[in-house]
């Protein structure tokens, strides 16, 4: 008996101290993987952050030619009729965004919803202008018309959608 209690002497404090070392040691490891885990979501932000950025560049731009003033003062062709000019527009607008479809990727749901919803809202007031000018007029009554419809809506949902777009970008500083 008095061997086993010799024996539990050294027993005890070993498995102590083996548990506290284990405990150290495993705090250690865990605190190495967080640091790691850390520098890795700082090197995938570094990568991500630049090309987000150029994304919500690239849709502000795509924003700001579709919008109507700049859009109709960009293609202006005098000599086209108002049905071959309303071709022409929406043609433009679903090439400019076809061309940015793939950024959709790096903003949320809801900035790319305002984005899509203010290019057709633009398809449904060139359409409307259109309906309202005859097609043996010339596009420049067309682009008339548009401006006119334009001004009587009291929301704009391009400078909206910017607006949105703006929010979220100050949301990544």
């Amino acid at each position: 008996m008095d061997a086993l209690i010799e024996l539990l002497k050294f027993l005890i404090p070993a498995v102590a101290v083996l548990y506290a070392m284990y405990l150290v040691v495993n705090g250690f490891l865990n605190r190495d993987l967080e640091t790691r885990k850390l520098e890795i979501r700082g090197k995938q932000i570094d990568t991500v952050l630049p090309i987000r950025l150029q994304a919500y560049e690239r849709m502000t731009l795509f924003l700001e030619r579709i919008s109507p003033q700049n859009l109709l003062l960009r293609i202006n062709h005098g000599g086209l009729s108002a049905k071959d000019y309303h071709r022409l527009l929406l043609e433009e607008i679903r090439n400019e965004y076809n061309h940015n479809l793939s950024q959709q990727v790096y903003m949320s749901e809801q900035v790319w919803q305002y984005i899509k919803n203010s290019k057709e809202d633009l398809i449904m007031l060139i359409n409307e202008s259109s309906a309202l000018v005859k097609e043996d007029q010339s596009g420049l009554d067309l682009a008339k018309k548009i401006f006119e419809v334009s001004i009587e809506k009291k929301i704009d949902p391009i400078s909206h959608a910017l607006q949105e777009l703006k929010k979220e970008v100050a949301q990544l500083y």
